[in-house]
């Protein structure tokens, strides 16, 4: 829970409107670099044999795709780069100040009423609807599904195409570790950071405003503090725990929903590739597995992971070596799955988590706005889950929250914003 006061808040505007930047500038004015890519292949496996299994050469895995999958591959190509072109124009409204109030009104802004139809229908309908073969759904779009949200691809479209981009290859991540890209903006901001667990918020006033009081729980036991403006970034479904709102009339209740639950298995091993079907692990040709929706399938996608820092000396290990794996499940693993996965095994450590929305829980978005100047973050997510939809959200509160309170009313919810966005160039 984020919490800004007043003086705080009328003197860093301008640290606010900086936020308008891309993610990677944020890793120059940090001062981080972008970790260096190792090479590595993947495949998607059915649970008998791989489907599709990228190889070294781009005009040969383009030609794998046409012979398994006519032109869908292009179709996929032609709605993600249409989706996204549309989606990046928030960086422009962004930088010049424009917010919305509610998440409809942002993808409308973005894409019209398409895009918050694209909340409500699955990817899987939106794709075949442009001409994509089932067989293309079934394989791959499903394959980067639950590799990415653990689901099918009864997602919702939006999300769906979120997902598809991170597919691409054109992501990228920070030496040492994405961590540092939020270690390193408290820093930047000064921000005045309490350790502490925060329990709930109830309502007051003082002369004619809204004045919120946030409870918490440190260290040295319980305690609270009073704060003009609040964002909330916890989830606001019924899984979470020990929060609540007090005194707000009507009552801010829990929005309907549930997370999806996800277990990460890290082994030290050996891979058992014969459950592959490659018998011999010297011949073993990926470094990433995905996976079709297949019932007997007990994993999601598992791949060979590289070190947070990586040396100029750095390179995988050969297939049959000891290597660290990372397993993607939804239940953990038991002894005889493990077996089944790796010959053998040093160690495993699991993390079990919820990592993303149920899609299929909740048909409605919920609020940005939970009172005058009490917000919710984490209400993008039923949207779409992922960093950049979060950073994206996380400007615009700001910058809702900057316009509200200095009355700037033009700057919120304006249509034709392209246009306007334009003139004012």
């Amino acid at each position: 829970t984020v919490t800004v006061n007043k003086q705080q808040y009328e003197s860093r505007g301008a640290s606010i409107h900086a936020l308008s930047l891309h993610m990677q500038d944020f890793v120059k004015i940090l001062g981080l670099k972008h970790r260096r890519e190792v090479a590595g292949k993947s495949a998607i496996f059915s649970g008998e044999h791989f489907v599709l299994e990228e190889t070294d050469w781009y005009l040969l895995n383009l030609f794998r795709l046409w012979w398994h999958y006519g032109i869908s591959f292009l179709r996929l190509q032609m709605w993600v780069e249409e989706v996204m072109e549309k989606f990046m124009r928030i960086y422009k409204y962004q930088a010049h100040g424009y917010a919305f109030s509610s998440l409809e009104e942002l993808l409308r802004s973005l894409g019209g009423d398409a895009f918050v139809n694209m909340t409500q229908r699955s990817v899987a309908e939106s794709l075949l609807e442009v001409g994509i073969t089932q067989r293309f759904v079934d394989d791959v779009i499903a394959a980067v599904l639950r590799s990415s949200y653990g689901q099918s691809v009864l997602v919702p479209a939006f999300a769906g195409a979120m997902s598809l981009v991170g597919a691409q290859g054109s992501t990228w991540a920070v030496e040492g570790g994405n961590k540092l890209v939020c270690s390193g903006l408290l820093k930047l901001t000064k921000a005045n950071v309490i350790p502490a667990r925060v329990t709930g918020v109830s309502l007051h006033s003082s002369e004619g405003r809204a004045l919120y009081q946030v409870h918490y729980e440190g260290s040295e036991g319980q305690a609270s503090a009073f704060y003009d403006m609040v964002v909330v970034t916890t989830p606001l479904h019924p899984s979470r725990s020990n929060f609540t709102f007090e005194n707000f009339e009507p009552p801010i209740a829990d929005f309907p929903g549930a997370f999806q639950p996800s277990v990460t298995s890290v082994v030290h091993g050996y891979l058992n590739s014969s459950y592959f079907g490659f018998p011999d692990p010297k011949l073993f040709p990926v470094a990433s597995i995905l996976t079709t929706d297949t019932p007997d399938l007990f994993f999601n996608a598992m791949d060979n992971i590289c070190p947070v820092n990586i040396s100029a000396a750095f390179r995988r290990k050969q297939p049959q070596e000891a290597a660290v794996w990372r397993v993607f499940s939804q239940q953990p693993l038991d002894k005889q799955q493990l077996k089944t996965l790796f010959r053998s095994y040093y160690s495993v450590q699991v993390t079990e988590w919820q990592a993303y929305p149920r899609y299929d829980a909740a048909k409605s978005l919920p609020p940005i706005v939970l009172h005058e100047n009490l917000f919710y973050l984490s209400g993008v997510e039923w949207v779409a889950s992922s960093m950049e939809m979060i950073a994206v959200a996380a400007k615009n509160v700001a910058l809702l929250a900057y316009n509200r309170w200095h009355q700037d009313l033009e700057k919120i919810d304006q249509k034709d914003l392209m246009h306007k966005v334009k003139t004012e160039l």
